[in-house]
């Protein structure tokens, strides 16, 4: 089965620059500061980085300045960039993070022997976390590890937002902007989409969060909600998905037996 689907890349958008009307607290100011550097690994200008926060220049440096002093920014000729402060506290997340240890023991295998690249996910609301992703013929994915996505555009939200409550699936669907001409933007079509899901235990993603970016993914559960999810992800034009169902789906199952036992007996990172 091959999954296929055409569409153009979407750019994110940017906000224009308001006043500093002092509506958002300070924390606020320095969440949505630092937000601006998600899935940009160069560095910004204070130009660029007014027009993302939606805040004036000069409110922006001052803020950003106060990071730079504690170390969660750096100053170089470019502008600013993430500090080695973020990357150390993202690292001891990331390392408290049970389920990706016991992960790693099964998606690297995955990878190796599909040739493709293996995702691992939590849900958090309506956004997927990617945990861990071994890929081991060098594609350029455009996700990073600690980064989110949307659940409704990816094969990974699909399969976990599929065995969650109704509450929780309506938060998700209230707002599903195309990504792609690919995109399920519809909540009664999404809703038929995650009743398909719960029954073949597996979500396909044909290019709905990516241009010419596949997956194929399986919650991690037994019953009930799931803790987590894997896929296997590659270019549209070289993934069959039947063949690649079982494997995947066996994966998350020894994945999840193997929750009660974090960290042990794993390969070395």
């Amino acid at each position: 089965m091959t999954i296929t689907a055409d569409g153009p890349p979407i750019e994110s958008a940017v906000s224009p620059p308001q006043a500093d009307t002092g509506e958002r607290s300070m924390v606020g100011r320095l969440d949505a500061l630092l937000a601006a550097f998600v899935d940009h690994d160069r560095s910004l200008s204070l130009s660029e980085i007014s027009q993302r926060v939606g805040l004036p220049k000069s409110t922006v440096h001052r803020l950003t300045e106060q990071l730079c002093s504690v170390g969660w920014l750096e100053r170089n000729s470019g502008g600013y960039r993430v500090g080695f402060k973020l990357l150390e506290v993202g690292g001891l997340v990331l390392q408290r993070n049970g389920l990706r240890e016991t992960a790693y023991g099964h998606i690297y295998p995955l990878a190796r022997k599909t040739g493709l690249a293996v995702q691992l996910a939590i849900l958090d609301g309506a956004e997927v976390v990617y945990l861990d992703r071994v890929d081991l013929g060098g594609l350029d994915l455009p996700t990073r590890v600690g980064g989110r996505q949307p659940a409704y555009c990816t094969g990974l939200g699909k399969a976990m937002l599929a065995f969650e409550d109704e509450a929780a699936q309506a938060t998700a669907l209230a707002d599903m902007p195309a990504r792609t001409a690919a995109t399920i933007t519809d909540p009664r079509a999404m809703r038929a989409e995650l009743e398909t899901i719960r029954t073949c235990g597996y979500a396909l993603d044909r290019g709905e969060g990516f241009h010419e970016i596949a997956c194929v993914a399986a919650p991690i559960r037994s019953s009930g909600r799931a803790i987590g999810a894997i896929s296997v992800t590659g270019p549209i034009r070289s993934m069959r998905a039947q063949p690649l169902v079982q494997e995947i789906r066996r994966t998350a199952k020894a994945v999840w037996e193997g929750r009660s036992g974090f960290g042990r007996g794993l390969p070395a990172r």
